[in-house]
């Protein structure tokens, strides 16, 4: 017996390697990737195929014997290829396709035809290729269409894009330097990027049209100021902005009212020197700033900036390109890094914990040290100056002479105000050349650099082995950005950084608060340190890891082990707010179905109790004959125990049973037709794949890239 097993599991695996293609990685039958190989057409590969990646390899030209016979497949990636054209009904077969990536290639434009046939289509990416014009009927019968890229083109105008349930679009660097509403009917809406296209404005119609925005880039464009549609109630539902790198004049106050829900804004290369005196007050959920490529004015005015982000735990992007432009004690510092005594305040700085700092200003008076003697035009260093300059004076040997007098010798010097900073001593040598005398640590022109020195560590070496792993971990580990109640942001960008030569990212996520806790795995490019996850249930709680690709994953029933970094996130719940006409519509129905189903159960009582009398009646007739006969009797508890079996029974032995509950998450939510995102409505279905309230929709899993 043991034998034949052998001899079973080598010939089934012998079938497996005959069908895989030499120049293949399949390391199942539904999952191949065909990936680096030169080949100039479509590898052979086995009718059970679902997901197939070909990309970086030199394929030219498609044809329908490419894919003939793979009925099951679901993803197909044909991206950094050499296609210029994609031949008419060239996927017509590929009936339950759901994932599409033509990017990357050298496709000029799209015909009529060029989709035909892909009725479950969720995900279409077209980016980064030349395409130059598209039919105006080319999407029509992708109604399915959650996701559509066509950003790095050669687009001068759209056909009319129709897609009631797509959640992305991305138009971002074509030529279309107009967009109105009649260009988009996407009610639903969440993200949409149109940077670089050369707006000098922004329709007011179009962004009111969209109900349902989350995430609005309008970065490098020519908008010389902020525009009117960012002033509408309709962008209350706003998490995500940019406006980079756009000849904006100033940010005003009261451009952004409307915008209180802002989680993420992009505000670099605006020419900005600083930021109005309570800008930031508008946007209490604030969470990430990029403020890069300004030339910022680091003096006291803008001292409450680092305190603030501090305070409020606001993390600033490329904080290594956010510096210091003036004065030139500052020129080149991360703005982030400095301290508030490096803007130059005067010493009567009040700091207001929780706002801006505001700074009173006093008349400066000539004091003199009583340790060493200083001139009225030298001010005192910032606190702890005299230890400072004792410290000093010991570490150097400086000379015992006081510093030049403005009106000693022929030529008169003057020492700006806190010019030497961390407890430095402006001076002058006998040439009259100014420098700063640099307390231990210190160094620089004007001892802005701080030589950092680590404490030695007081704990075990024990206790170091135990730390160390923790904190690899954290510069390892992927994180949630932002979340809202149908989708997370995750941070790829350590991941990323410590893995510099992989070849791609599988992400493994699950929903931990509902029955069904299988992984969902996508495979996302090493190119992209940003990705969001789309379509999740609200109010629930998921975990999401990343590992390399490649890496083998062993999954047994509903668990799973992920090699990598892991993360929990929570989606956000949903309000009960008022809901539009057509949901409206499906709660009369609701509401009507269950007055219908009220009616029968009264119906169906009321059948009980006739039952239950008409049995009491036969009982009592036979009875009456059995008192003529034999007078009357106590009643047997027989008797009584056939009148309850009656009564249970409903009188004809059955009862109609109770209709199960439909599983939420375990969670309570609001009705399951019903799904709010930012206080607005939309239909669940489209969202929601897990419950089975959702008809005929198995699960809308997000992006794979």
């Amino acid at each position: 017996m043991l034998h034949y097993l052998l001899v079973l599991f080598l010939s089934s695996g012998l079938v497996l390697s005959y069908n895989c293609p030499t120049e293949c990685n399949c390391q199942t039958q539904e999952t191949i990737f065909c990936i680096r190989s030169q080949s100039t057409t479509v590898p052979r590969v086995p009718t059970t195929t679902q997901t197939l990646y070909v990309f970086q390899n030199s394929i030219v030209t498609l044809s329908q014997d490419d894919f003939k016979g793979l009925t099951e497949l679901e993803l197909l990636d044909l991206s950094q290829n050499e296609l210029s054209e994609i031949p008419d009904g060239v996927f017509q077969m590929l009936s339950k396709l759901k994932n599409l990536d033509l990017s990357a290639n050298q496709i000029t434009h799209i015909s009529k035809y060029s989709f035909s046939g892909l009725v479950q289509l969720e995900r279409l990416y077209l980016h980064t290729n030349r395409i130059q014009n598209i039919h105006l009927e080319a999407f029509e019968g992708l109604e399915m269409l959650l996701e559509l890229k066509l950003q790095g083109n050669q687009l001068t105008s759209l056909p009319s894009i129709r897609f009631p349930r797509l959640l992305l679009l991305d138009l971002s660097y074509n030529n279309i330097p107009a967009l109105g509403p009649s260009d988009l009917h996407t009610p639903h809406l969440e993200a949409l990027k149109i940077a670089s296209l050369g707006l000098t404005s922004v329709d007011e119609d179009l962004i009111a049209s969209l109900k349902n925005l989350h995430e609005l880039d309008i970065s490098t464009n020519q908008l010389d100021e902020v525009p009117q549609a960012l002033k509408q109630d309709s962008l209350k539902g706003l998490i995500k902005l940019s406006l980079a790198a756009n000849p904006l004049g100033e940010l005003r106050v009261e451009d952004f009212q409307k915008l209180s829900g802002l989680q993420d804004l992009d505000v670099s290369g605006l020419n900005l020197q600083g930021f109005p005196h309570s800008f930031f007050q508008t946007f209490p959920r604030l969470m990430h700033l990029t403020a890069a490529e300004n030339p910022f004015n680091c003096l006291c005015p803008l001292a409450w900036f680092p305190v603030w982000l501090k305070e409020k735990g606001v993390t600033l992007g490329r904080p290594e390109e956010t510096r210091c432009h003036f004065p030139l004690v500052n020129a080149g510092k991360t703005l982030a890094a400095l301290e508030h005594k490096d803007f130059g305040c005067p010493p009567t700085t009040t700091v207001l914990t929780g706002s801006p700092i505001g700074t009173t200003y006093v008349p400066q008076v000539a004091t003199t040290s009583p340790e060493t003697p200083r001139t009225n035009a030298i001010p005192p260093p910032p606190p702890p100056s005299e230890e400072t300059v004792s410290s000093k004076t010991d570490n150097y040997n400086l000379s015992p002479e006081p510093p030049v007098s403005p009106t000693s010798g022929e030529h008169e010097h003057f020492c700006p105000p806190n010019i030497c900073l961390n407890g430095g001593t402006c001076n002058f040598d006998p040439l009259g050349q100014l420098s700063c005398l640099c307390p231990s640590g210190t160094s620089g022109l004007y001892c802005e650099s701080v030589d950092e020195v680590p404490e030695p560590p007081k704990t075990s070496p024990t206790e170091v082995s135990v730390v160390t792993p923790m904190i690899l971990g954290k510069l390892d580990a992927i994180t949630s950005r932002q979340v809202t109640s149908t989708s997370i942001l995750l941070d790829l960008h350590r991941f990323i950084e410590t893995r510099p030569h992989i070849r791609g990212i599988r992400l493994t996520y699950r929903n931990l608060s509902g029955p069904d806790r299988r992984p969902i795995i996508l495979s996302v490019p090493a190119t992209y340190p940003e990705y969001t996850l789309r379509g999740l249930r609200p109010n629930c709680t998921y975990s999401v890891c990343a590992s390399p690709m490649g890496e083998k994953i062993n999954s047994r029933a509903n668990n799973s082990v992920e090699i990598g970094s892991c993360t929990e996130a929570r989606t956000e719940g949903v309000p009960l707010t008022s809901l539009e006409p057509w949901v409206e519509t499906k709660t009369s129905v609701k509401y009507t179905l269950i007055s219908a189903l009220a009616t029968l159960a009264l119906v169906l009582g009321l059948a009980v109790v006739a039952g239950t009398i008409i049995c009491l009646r036969k009982r009592r007739h036979a009875n009456a004959g059995l008192e003529l006969e034999l007078g009357p009797a106590d009643p047997d508890p027989m008797e009584l125990e056939g009148i309850k079996a009656c009564l249970e029974n409903g009188g004809n032995g059955t009862l109609p049973h109770k209709q199960p509950e439909i599983d939420r998450c375990h969670t309570p939510q609001s009705p399951h037709f019903v799904q709010q995102n930012g206080g607005l409505d939309y239909d669940v279905p489209l969202m929601q794949g897990h419950c089975p309230s959702n008809n005929n929709l198995s699960s809308l899993k997000p992006s794979y890239f």
